[in-house]
């Protein structure tokens, strides 16, 4: 079976919908029979490359509240990802364009370590304080997932690698119908969105793998839509 998995590394619930979904499939029992492919999909394609803003502002101004109300929000999703052992920091975080990123994700992908640059990556950008949007920590995180260095520099100095590969995913996406993130595709056969409990990604890849559309998914799991911001608001 293959497992399809769009997100995007500025998505705290991709962040949190990963660590869900690896927990769901370590209790699958055909889990080593399972290829799992991550792929590319921009929550703010729209922004400029280079230019960051704080996460905190960015949701103060999609929601139209205060910064302490915008760090209450962030609290919201903090507690989730703390719920799944995960690090997450609230304050100090930026929001930004993510294309390089997702171009050094493809090279990673093309030499068979593609997941291990996404969780450096989430880390980085969640975890610790280290900005996904400067090439050199990209660099950096690229040779800590074992890619060569040079390779790395050379991918981010020319715009068109792997650009191709980024808008193929993000057709598919489109094609597929995901209008939010994080997005699960079975086979390419059955589809779920949102950071769903493990036990439903469980379920999800016993009924894929038996033949039968997953039942049982919460169409109202938190994910992140392409406006760039991802925070449920708290009532």
């Amino acid at each position: 079976m293959r497992v399809e998995i769009w997100s995007d590394i500025a998505c705290p619930w991709c962040y949190i919908g990963k660590a869900r979904f690896t927990k769901g499939l370590a209790a699958f029992a055909h889990r080593d029979e399972v290829e799992v492919v991550f792929r590319s999909f921009e929550l703010d394609p729209g922004s400029a490359k280079g230019v960051t803003a704080p996460v905190l502002e960015m949701l103060a101004r999609k929601y139209g509240r205060t910064l302490d109300e915008a760090r209450g929000m962030e609290e919201h999703v903090a507690a989730s990802a703390r719920a799944e052992g995960l690090t997450y920091r609230t304050e100090g975080r930026d929001h930004g364009n993510t294309f390089d990123v997702h171009r050094l994700l493809h090279l990673a992908a093309a030499r068979g370590r593609q997941e291990e640059l996404l969780d450096l990556a989430y880390r980085a950008n969640f975890a610790e304080e280290r900005s996904v949007f400067d090439p050199e920590v990209l660099v950096a995180l690229a040779v800590e997932a074992g890619l060569d260095e040079a390779e790395a520099r050379e991918v981010l100095a020319d715009e068109s690698a792997y650009a191709d590969g980024v808008r193929a995913d993000e057709r598919e996406a489109a094609e597929l119908g995901a209008n939010a993130v994080p997005f699960f595709v079975f086979d390419r056969r059955y589809g779920i969105s949102g950071g769903q409990p493990a036990e439903v990604f469980t379920q999800a890849l016993e009924q894929a793998w038996a033949g039968r559309e997953p039942v049982g998914a919460d169409a109202a799991a938190e994910a992140c839509e392409p406006d760039g911001a991802c925070a449920v608001p708290q009532a």
